[in-house]
């Protein structure tokens, strides 16, 4: 599967509707993007299971701002709509796999229960 383009428009979608999606913010005019781009679009015919997107932070400046993305590139990974990577820099391809591989195997029922219990700490103190 190739990558697919994320926009504002489209990003809620893209997330929503896909169990795992991997999300590159780069830019054409940053080196170490282009280095990263056929690593992650190798990655994305390899695992078919997964979305790859790529949001060009240039025409993407909002999208890339309500993330807070300050570096590129940078790998974001969503699981079951939870944000469970985020990462500025490339990463090797080897990485990049194991990477994949981690996300597969997470118990994200695990997951969402740290998470909520983590949220019920916070209220409390807070």
């Amino acid at each position: 599967m190739a990558t697919t383009t994320a926009t504002d428009a489209n990003f809620n979608e893209i997330v929503e509707k896909n169990g795992i999606v991997f999300i590159d913010f780069w830019a054409e005019w940053c080196g170490p993007c282009k280095r990263f781009a056929p690593v992650f679009e190798a990655a994305s015919d390899q695992h078919t299971d997964v979305v790859f997107a790529k949001v060009d932070t240039e025409a993407e400046q909002a999208l890339a701002g309500a993330f807070g993305i300050r570096s590129i590139p940078t790998l974001m990974v969503f699981r079951d709509q939870v944000l469970i990577f985020q990462q500025a820099g490339s990463l090797p391809a080897a990485a990049l796999e194991e990477l994949v591989v981690k996300v597969k195997a997470l118990d994200m029922e695990k997951v969402k229960a740290e998470i909520a219990e983590h949220e019920k700490r916070q209220a409390a103190s807070g």
